[in-house]
């Protein structure tokens, strides 16, 4: 079967878009069956559900035979190609009408991502990227930002859901914070990664991400120019910290993270 990035690409926006569609016209009947995860703050809705059987059902029929990792229903990354998907990044925004969250799929080959697609239901925005081929926001080629100073760079982040790791990320960024010009707290990773790939954000650092959150989204900020460590290739950052950052900041950024006990939370 082709594995073309490009033409992977294709399908991942076709299937988050048709996930979108769901998701959108689920959210007044999803939002008040809700259930929690790992914390009571880590909530999964009939919609995230609905979405991840969708995206699963419609790849069976496009690309047969080929797994699935998904945020609700598990899966195992093997070698060869492989989906993975978050049926809505950024749930607690969802289940509160906060119109920023995403369907996030991307295609990785051997668990390195090749292709991906992160569709906003509520604004009908798809950014896209594939190896080689650049990140893309609606057919509008992205590049990072040209940020060289610290001071005047603008931080994307987000906390765990357990409480005593929050306090801990808590005390990181209140020392960063003199140091930025400022930060932001978005609510879904996806979109943070493709801020950066947009130079909406200069930088981006988190913990305790799924697979299914920067599958795609970490592929725009590289395929974009950012400086990338995923969760186990810095561990100076924590074994399961994400970070991208323009080039110009991302050494500056990184020294700043670990004196700042980033990597100890």
């Amino acid at each position: 079967m082709q594995s073309d990035p490009r033409a992977l690409v294709d399908i991942a926006v076709q299937v988050g878009r048709e996930a979108g569609e769901l998701v959108l016209a689920m959210r007044s009947s999803a939002v008040p069956e809700f259930d929690t995860k790992s914390t009571a703050t880590d909530v999964v809705t009939a919609a995230d559900r609905a979405s991840e059987q969708l995206v699963r059902a419609r790849l069976a029929e496009l690309r047969p035979g080929e797994p699935v990792v998904g945020e609700e229903e598990g899966g195992d990354a093997v070698e060869g190609l492989t989906w993975v998907v978050d049926p809505i990044d950024g749930t607690v925004n969802y289940l509160y009408g906060i119109p920023h969250y995403a369907v996030s799929v991307a295609a990785q080959v051997d668990g390195v991502s090749v292709a991906g697609a992160v569709v906003e239901p509520a604004s009908g925005r798809v950014w896209t990227a594939a190896t080689g081929a650049g990140a893309w926001l609606d057919g509008r080629r992205l590049a990072v930002s040209a940020a060289s100073r610290l001071d005047l760079s603008l931080l994307g982040y987000g906390f765990a859901y357990r409480a005593d790791r929050r306090k801990r990320q808590a005390e990181t960024w209140a020392g960063l914070a003199p140091l930025l010009r400022d930060l932001r707290r978005a609510g879904a990773a996806s979109l943070d990664l493709c801020a950066v790939a947009a130079g909406r954000l200069d930088a981006y650092a988190e913990h305790a991400l799924g697979r299914w959150d920067w599958a795609a989204g970490a592929l725009l900020a590289r395929e974009a120019g950012a400086v990338v460590h995923l969760p186990g290739e810095a561990p100076e950052l924590g074994t399961d910290a994400t970070f991208a950052a323009a080039p110009g900041i991302a050494d500056a950024l990184f020294d700043a993270l670990v004196a700042h006990g980033f990597g100890e939370v």
